[in-house]
Order: C-alpha cells, then sequence, then structure tokens
C-alpha cells in the first residue's frame, strides 16, 4: 500500500467512525404489560410481598394495626403476626406457613434458608425468621440516624447471596451483606414527578436486570397507573418503562422465575376504597404484550 492509499483508508475510517458515533441512538421499543390471575392467597389476607422458589412461590402477609387500621377501615387484628406462606405452583395450596412478628409486611425475600419480612410499622426493620418460626435476627434497615429506626421500605428480594431492600428513605434499592449487614451498592429509584412516585417489589431477571413495581397517587383502581421499571444492576441506567394495560392487577410484590414475571394484588392501596381492585388477593403472571 502507498502512503497516499494509506492515508485515504485512515480517513474513510476515521469518517465511518464519525458517522457512527454521531448515528441517533435506537429508541427502546415501548411495551406494554397485562396480568392473568393465578390463584388466591390463603382467604381474608392481604398478600404484599412475594418471592419465588423452586419449591413454590413464597407470599407475605400485611396486616394494618394501631392508626393505620383505623384510617382504612379496618378492625384491629386478634393475632398481630404475619404469616410467610409458600404455595405450590399450580394450585395455590398452602405447603408451608412461617409465622413472624414482622408489622405491617410491605416486601419480603426468602434466601439463604430463611425468610426476611420487612416491617413499616414500629418497630420497623427486617426481620430475619428459620424455617421453623425462630426469630434469628431484627435489624433496621442501614444508614439510618444513629438511634432511630431505618425507614419503611416497599421491597426486598434475595440474589446470589445478598439481600436488596428497596429503602424509602434513601430512596433507592440498596444491596446489604446479610451476615454483616453492611450495604455496598445502591440504585437509585426511577423517578418521574407527579406520575410515578409510588415504589413497590423488586425482582432481578436472567439479564442482570432489576424491575420494580412503580405507582402514581391516585384515588380509586380506575385512576391507577401502575408500570415496571428497570434498571442495569451493573450502572443504575434505567433502561424502560412498561406500563400495564387498563384493567390490570394492582401489582405490589413482585417475583421472576423461569423466565416469568409474577405480582401479587395485596387488595388495599393507599387512597383507595378496601379491595376496590377486581383481583384484591390474587396472585397473577405478568406478561408483556
Amino acid at each position: 500500500m502507498t502512503k497516499r492509499e494509506f492515508l485515504g483508508a485512515s480517513l474513510a475510517l476515521a469518517a465511518g467512525a464519525r458517522a457512527f458515533a454521531q448515528a441517533p441512538a435506537k429508541k427502546a421499543v415501548k411495551r406494554m404489560a397485562k396480568t392473568t390471575k393465578l390463584f388466591k392467597a390463603p382467604d381474608g389476607s392481604f398478600p404484599n410481598g412475594l418471592s419465588a422458589t423452586p419449591e413454590g412461590l413464597w407470599v407475605g402477609e400485611q396486616k394494618l394495626t394501631g392508626d393505620q387500621a383505623k384510617s382504612y377501615g379496618l378492625p384491629e387484628p386478634k393475632v398481630l403476626t404475619e404469616n410467610a406462606w409458600l404455595l405450590d405452583w399450580k394450585t395455590g395450596k398452602v405447603l408451608k406457613t412461617v409465622v413472624t412478628p414482622c408489622r405491617n409486611m410491605s416486601g419480603m425475600a426468602v434466601g439463604g434458608g430463611y425468610v426476611w419480612m420487612v416491617a413499616n410499622a414500629p418497630p420497623q426493620g427486617v426481620f430475619q425468621v428459620d424455617m421453623n418460626s425462630k426469630v434469628i435476627s431484627h435489624r433496621q434497615i442501614p444508614l439510618g440516624p444513629p438511634g432511630l429506626d431505618g425507614g419503611g421500605s416497599h421491597g426486598a428480594l434475595w440474589d446470589n447471596g445478598k439481600l436488596w431492600l428497596s429503602s424509602l428513605r434513601l430512596r433507592g434499592n440498596i444491596r446489604v451483606d446479610p451476615r454483616t449487614w453492611q450495604p455496598d451498592y445502591m440504585i437509585p429509584f426511577y423517578q418521574q414527578f407527579p406520575d410515578r412516585v409510588r415504589y413497590h417489589g423488586i425482582a432481578i431477571d436472567n439479564e442482570k436486570t432489576m424491575w420494580q413495581v412503580l405507582g402514581n397517587d391516585s384515588k380509586s383502581h380506575k385512576e391507577g397507573k401502575p408500570a415496571l421499571s428497570r434498571q442495569d444492576v451493573a450502572t443504575g441506567k434505567t433502561l424502560e418503562v412498561v406500563d400495564f394495560l387498563p384493567g390490570s392487577s394492582d401489582p405490589h410484590g413482585l417475583a421472576y422465575f423461569n423466565g416469568k414475571f409474577y405480582g401479587c394484588d395485596a387488595g388495599i392501596h393507599p387512597g383507595w376504597p378496601n379491595r376496590d381492585s377486581p383481583t384484591a388477593g390474587w396472585i397473577f403472571e405478568i406478561e408483556f404484550v
């Protein structure tokens, strides 16, 4: 190759590189999601947490007490403990019950041989309970003010030996070592005001992206606009936001297993009439359309 030919080829490559760099990024494909009922949680319960395992689908029970019960017009529970149920994948039959001292559970995970229940009422924090209903530990969400509780959480997730907690105070999903209780990473919530200001369950798929249930402030199921945000676990970058078709279930808990997403409809929602959603108390599959 002559010097002239070499220079010409170099200029052509440089021009091509500039053109590639200046090319507009491809617009993300806009998807929607729909929900399909599978089975109901145990009778009379408010299911507000999910965790998927090969043995079955774990569902966490939420109860409201004190001022929270009054605000929803609900009677004070006769028994204050909250259950974690292992349900059969096909029938929803209760295979196992773990009893926990959690209060106003809104977020649960199962991993490492334990159930992790997150409280949103005093004494707050995360209850680590073994499969025989023995409390192993009760700890607050990290990085809180000394001597005070760590705030509430609406989601939890076990992934590769680490516990993720959806911290409302920190406005992010924080990853914690379950043994030392030291945080090592946080993904800030996807935030779009005023439409998406409520945050619920989280799940990580096979592509190592984190999904989170989003919601808007609303007064009824009809006004609700739930969605799923998808973020890269490695960078926290938001990859897409998927809206639910009108009339879908009201998602709270979220789980991923064998390529499928699952949700639960708690049946209670701030600002809504109780059981306003037509699928209140149901477990459902989430499909993209």
